[in-house]
């Protein structure tokens, strides 16, 4: 979802994910979106993974995204139940590197349609709940998110399983959501960034690990400053304020606006304008198919 930047008058845009939308649904959607607010609106569809196991699963899940397509989708949305709680017949977890999947990516390339994938969830969620995870407070007014080794498979093994995919497909587009869950680990997610020159990622829910390191995510930023899109997992406007003040100004050490995600304070990264414009709207003009650029400064 992008938001107004200061100073530029800049008409909001927003993303809905139909969660399995397709057909009337997704149709449904788009319509119903486009006679409330003309423009302002765009729809991801997602994948079906009922009757995984059946013969011909690969292409029909590709084809159903093309039909999707032709009803108006402009990407592929893939949720983290993809490697974590999607399972075959047999209950066995699907990876997300499944080759099943192969047509449907290479169908998204074809298409010219980014494939916003979510992989995993914060790596804290995982680790000891003790005075060394920065997710405590989070995980104790949230015990559900907690990822029992139990139930789950190892975090590393996830998101290298994310990574397979987007080393595989290198002419799908991918955007890596919510920095790929290396907010914290800035270098290592540059380093896939240079190796996969397909791969985008976008700051929606991270940006506490941004604020916190202002000076090498400032250079972060300047370096993959056409890599990056902004996003804002859900739409408060009191919270908007936060965004801004971590990326435009030079501001030092004040709250963020929700505790459980960070106890520490922020500073401001002061990132130039023309990065601004990259990050607001202009990459997400460029990689998603059909948007109007009419509303936004050149």
């Amino acid at each position: 979802m992008l938001g107004d930047m200061d100073g530029l008058n800049m008409k909001i845009m927003g993303s809905l994910f139909v969660r399995g939308g397709s057909n009337e649904r997704l149709k449904s959607a788009i319509d119903s979106a486009a006679q409330l607010a003309p423009g302002r609106f765009f729809f991801f569809a997602s994948p079906d993974y009922s009757n995984l196991d059946a013969p011909g699963y690969p292409q029909r899940v590709a084809a159903q995204f093309e039909k999707d397509v032709k009803l108006g989708a402009r990407g592929l949305k893939v949720w983290k139940d993809l490697g974590l709680t999607v399972k075959d017949g047999k209950g066995r977890r699907i990876p997300v590197d499944d080759p099943r999947f192969d047509p449907l990516w290479e169908m998204c390339a074809k298409l010219k349609a980014p494939v916003f994938i979510h992989t995993a969830d914060p790596k804290q969620f995982w680790e000891p709940i003790d005075k060394y995870n920065e997710r405590w407070l989070e995980l104790q007014e949230m015990p559900g998110r907690r990822r029992d080794a139990a139930d789950n498979p190892p975090w590393e093994q996830v998101i290298r399983e994310q990574h397979n995919v987007l080393r595989k497909h290198r002419n799908t587009i991918f955007i890596d959501a919510h920095l790929g869950w290396l907010g914290g680990d800035l270098a290592r997610l540059g380093k896939l960034m240079d190796e996969c020159p397909n791969v985008y990622t976008e700051i929606g829910a991270v940006l506490a690990e941004l604020g916190r390191q202002p000076r090498y995510a400032h250079q972060w930023f300047i370096r993959y400053q056409d890599r990056v899109v902004f996003g804002k997992d859900t739409w408060n406007p009191s919270e908007y304020y936060t965004y801004f003040q971590v990326l435009e100004t030079a501001d030092d050490y004040f709250p963020y606006y929700r505790k459980r995600h960070a106890f520490w304070a922020m500073y401001g990264l002061d990132l130039p304008d023309e990065v601004l414009k990259k990050l607001y709207y202009k990459n997400a003009l460029r990689i998603i198919p059909g948007l109007d650029a009419s509303g936004f400064p050149k």
